[in-house]
């Protein structure tokens, strides 16, 4: 009578009724980047709202050692391509990072407004800088994080899936960046 019983609860305990959901796999994820898909930890990416496409590929590149941050690539090195897809799907649901509470210095962001057009940002981010398919959002995300990945292409210590932010970053000034990261952090 006891091995049906513990056949019945080994059954239950492996069943996807049982499994965990992408959710609480994802509580260790959200820990650094915002149980709500706004980061509040230095230098690390908001997610919410990310673009399905462009947060698999940095997940697969994670995974691979493409891009190297230990964290990162501890925490990816054991998802198969089946929980990549899950996970990217989910930080699309997140919502997307909150706005500031603080508008920003309209001088400020006209000038910078000015420079999205000028180095032609919204052409590949979307005017509203939400990101498409492999482009990522970058409307509303954190202003150091959005500083250091842009200086991080331009001296080329960091490397995309392609070389067109490397190429984009070689004619942009380090106050051009302050001023750029400045202006996205706060898109409204």
């Amino acid at each position: 009578m006891r091995l049906p019983f513990a056949m019945a609860i080994l059954l239950l305990a492996t069943s996807p009724l049982s499994a965990e959901t992408v959710a609480e796999r994802a509580v260790p994820c959200l820990a650094c980047h915002g149980e709500k898909g706004t980061s509040e930890m230095e230098n690390t990416p908001s997610l919410g709202a990310q673009q399905p496409a462009y947060a698999l590929i940095q997940l697969f590149m994670f995974r691979e050692k493409l891009r190297a941050f230990e964290p990162m690539n501890e925490m990816a090195k054991d998802l198969t391509d089946d929980d990549l897809r899950t996970f990217s799907d989910f930080l699309a649901t997140l919502p997307k990072p909150a706005l500031p509470a603080e508008t920003g210095d309209p001088a400020r962001m006209a000038a910078a407004k000015a420079l999205t057009a000028q180095f032609r940002c919204d052409s590949c981010h979307n005017p509203d800088f939400s990101g498409r398919d492999s482009i990522p959002r970058i409307a509303n995300q954190r202003e150091d994080y959005l500083a250091k990945t842009l200086r991080e292409y331009k001296d080329n210590s960091r490397h995309g899936y392609d070389a067109t932010m490397a190429d984009v970053m070689q004619s942009v000034t380090d106050a051009q960046i302050g001023e750029l990261a400045y202006f996205l952090a706060r898109v409204r």
